[in-house]
Order: C-alpha cells, then structure tokens, then sequence
C-alpha cells in the first residue's frame, strides 16, 4: 500500500472557472491544500486523491449554479456530505470540484401527521433524530456513522435496524436532484404510493453521487416505540450464533436489531469500549413494540438461543445502558483498527440469502484464520450482511495484496450463494470489479443511463462504472 499523497490529482480549474467560483462564492471557495486534503481523504485504505477546489454550497440553487458552471466548462463536480463513505465514493480521481453540501442542514418540514419529513441534504442522522424527539417519531436508518441523509441516500446506506425498518431505499418517498446540465427535478409527490411514470427516487437512490447530485429528501418516519429492551448474548460456536438469527427471522419475530460480533471483534471491543463482554462469537438484540410484544418476543429468541448453544441474555433496559451498548457497536471499526497501533481499516461487505448465511460466514472465518492480519467479522446478520475488516500496516504492500486476495475470495463466495458484492457500503472506488462480476451485461445499462444523464462524464467520473 503506497502512502504518497497525490496533492494534485487533476489538470487544475480553467482560469475562468475559478475566477467566477470565487467571485460568486466568497469565503467560501477554497484552494488550500488542507481543505482539498480533507475533501479527498477518507478513513479507510484508499489513498488521498485531492480536487482542486472545495465549494460550500447552502442552497439548492447555488448547487444549480456550481454544476452549471462545471458543465460549461466540462470539469468533474463531487458531491460530499459527512466524508463517512467506506469504498472511496468521493475520492475526485480527476479532480474537479468538490461541492461540499454539509451547510446544507435544515430540517424543512415534519409532516407529524402524515409519518414524513423533508430535510436538506446535509441534514445528519441523529440531528435529526434530536428534531423529531419531542414530536414522538424517529428516523430508524443507523449506519453507525453519524452520516448526512443526502449522503445516505446517495448510498442506499442502512445499518444495524435495517432487518425491521428497511434500508434508504425503502425510507426514501421523495428527492429534490440537481442534473447534470444543471436542472433542478423533484422524483416524485409525498404520496405513499404512485404509478407515475418512470421510478425516479429509486434510480438516484444508490447512485453515489454519478447521475445527479441530491439536495433535499423526503423521508418516512416512524413512532418511537414504547418500549425498547437490548440484550447481548454469547454462544460456544459460530454457527449457533448464526442458526439463531436465522431461525428466528424465519418464526417471524420483528426484531429491530440483531448483530454478529465474532470473537476478535469482541476483543476488540472490549478494549476500546471499556466492555467486559465474554469473549466468544457474540449477537446484540434490541427489540421494539409494546411491553407485552417485547414479552413475547424475548421468550421466543431467547429459547431459539439456548437450542443453539447461546448463554443467558445480558440486558441493557436503561436508555444510557442501551446507548452505551450500541455506542461500542458503532465504534466497532475503530475498536477494530486500534488492535494495531498505526494500521489503517480495509472493511468490505458482503450480503446472501439468509438460508445461506452460516455456511458464508464460517467459510470466510476459516480463511481468515489463516490470515496474517488481524480481520474481525461484524454483521447485520438478520439481513445477511456481514462485513469483514482488514487492519493493516499503512507501509507494508504485503498486507494490502494478501486483503485484496482474501476480499476477493468473500465476493466469489457470497456471488456463488446468490448473493451480492456489497449490502451497504457501495461501489464506489473499491468494487468496481466486482459489480461487473455480479450483474455482467447489465452494467452495460447502467453505462447507458449514465451517458444519458451525463454525457460529459463530469458527475464523480471513476465511480461505480467504468466508461
């Protein structure tokens, strides 16, 4: 793995693109290198690539007026939210402009009534999670980074809840986009349902930021429930653990989160949380609905549990004890990576039918086994996605080959299962290959779409596809 940072990734900016950019966006242009490098750099493995300037946007219009003028003078525009993005999806591989929406952070309506609200693309998660507490309602998505929505959408993230509320596919009603040629489109109405036309929420949904760059989005929401109970249980092997989530997806019990933590990630954890947890292949549980519900659904797992070899439960009741529980699960990449002073994170994911998700994960735990690196496996396993990170040395090519081989092996595993390449971190930069070994001839469509919509290719060139 090559260190060396590429300070000047493009050709630079037409002298007229850059004179009206800093004209029309006065303090809030900049060339300096330490702004480019934070627009260019993200916390996994892929190396710094700088644009060669960042843009502050507040506004949809001034999102028109940015893209207008690249368009004209056919430079690359990147969008970029939080900078939380696993796969390389806003590293500007030909520079261009990075168009940093995060000022973007109003909630501009909460339609209590109707379960829905619209918000500005730089709107984060638990910003407005805050928003909505006093109205009852809450925003389930949670993929552990304090992400932006836009950002979210963008990447069809989902995360730990997404076996019970979905992914942002399904949270998604509405888009306010900014087009290629600078055009200004909303995907659809608020409405629940439509057969209006071509889906064209779903078709930007994912997009990461190649078909047009989203400002607003509408999004559906949900009561907070009335009562919310965690419990962590360990198991003597593996496939106990899996055969438990699997088993009790299939009886039917709505569990809100179920997460696989094998027993290096718990060392992890245990470390850098301050946590005392048994370490063994360990799931999280959180379950919601009413008191009785809840009974009823804790009985039921926590019999499926002990059939396979699971312990007690460990409750976290408390909402400090529940947010503390669920802190040190979203800390799970930086527990991972501080097993190593001075590594650095490689995380991919996979995702498989659920039928086959205990032989995926105990293949993958057996090749990791004879791994050199550390490479804990974590999962949102009522869904079948699990990930694996990598913790490798920055300075030694050694490692980084020996991951690209064994990440390697996880997708051809998970693609001869029926499954995909990646659950929720995306495309981006780091899959690419993979996406073509996955769909084949269609992604000879999505080339169509995309020089449709973008004919100059000036939308985060280099992602998802390659032209």
């Amino acid at each position: 793995m090559d260190a060396e940072l590429n300070v000047s990734a493009g050709p630079g900016l037409p002298e007229p693109l850059a004179a009206e950019l800093a004209a029309r966006f006065a303090g809030r242009f900049a060339t300096g290198e330490t702004a480019r490098l934070q627009h260019g750099s993200s916390e996994a493995h892929h190396l710094p690539r700088l644009p060669d300037a960042v843009v502050f946007a507040e506004s949809t219009e001034e999102v028109v007026a940015v893209v207008r003028l690249c368009a004209r003078h056919r430079t690359p525009v990147i969008a970029f939210g939080a900078g939380t993005a696993l796969e390389g999806h806003f590293t500007p591989v030909a520079g261009g402009v990075c168009l940093d929406l995060s000022r973007m952070d109003r909630v501009l309506a909460v339609n209590a009534e109707d379960f829905d609200c619209t918000v500005q693309a730089g709107v984060r998660r638990q910003q407005l999670n805050e928003h909505l507490r006093d109205k009852g309602l809450f925003f389930p998505i949670d993929p552990g980074a304090d992400a932006t929505l836009g950002g979210m959408a963008a990447t069809r993230a989902s995360g730990t809840n997404a076996v019970r509320y979905g992914t942002m596919r399904e949270a998604v009603l509405s888009l306010r986009v900014v087009t290629a040629d600078g055009r200004d489109i909303r995907t659809s109405r608020r409405a629940r349902k439509s057969a209006a036309g071509y889906d064209l929420t779903r078709l930007f949904v994912g997009s990461e930021g190649t078909l047009g760059i989203i400002t607003e989005v509408t999004l559906r929401l949900h009561p907070i429930p009335e009562t919310i109970s965690s419990a962590v249980c360990g198991f003597s092997t593996l496939k106990g653990a899996v055969d438990t989530v699997v088993e009790t997806i299939q009886s039917g019990v709505p569990v809100a989160r179920v997460e696989f933590l094998d027993d290096v990630q718990v060392r992890a954890v245990n470390r850098w949380s301050d946590l005392s947890l048994v370490e063994t292949t360990t799931l999280f549980f959180e379950f919601h609905g009413s008191e009785r519900h809840v009974e009823e659904q804790v009985g039921t797992v926590a019999a499926i549990a002990e059939a396979n070899g699971g312990g007690a439960f460990e409750w976290a009741t408390r909402a400090e004890d529940r947010t503390r529980l669920w802190k040190a699960r979203h800390e799970a990449y930086y527990a991972a990576v501080g097993l190593r002073p001075g590594a650095v994170g490689w995380p991919t994911d996979v995702c498989v039918p659920i039928s086959r998700l205990a032989e995926c994960i105990e293949a993958t735990k057996a090749d990791l086994a004879t791994a050199s690196i550390p490479a804990p496996i974590v999962g949102h396993v009522g869904d079948g996605n699990f990930h694996v990170l990598f913790v490798l040395d920055p300075d030694n090519p050694a490692e980084a080959a020996e991951a690209e081989r064994l990440n390697r092996r996880l997708v051809d595993r998970a693609l001869a299962m029926d499954g995909t390449c990646t659950g929720e971190h995306g495309i981006g930069l780091g899959k690419i290959d993979c996406l073509e070994a996955e769909l084949g001839e269609a992604v000879e469509l999505m080339r169509t779409l995309k020089r449709a919509l973008d004919p100059d290719n000036i939308l985060n060139p280099g992602k998802i596809i390659r032209l």
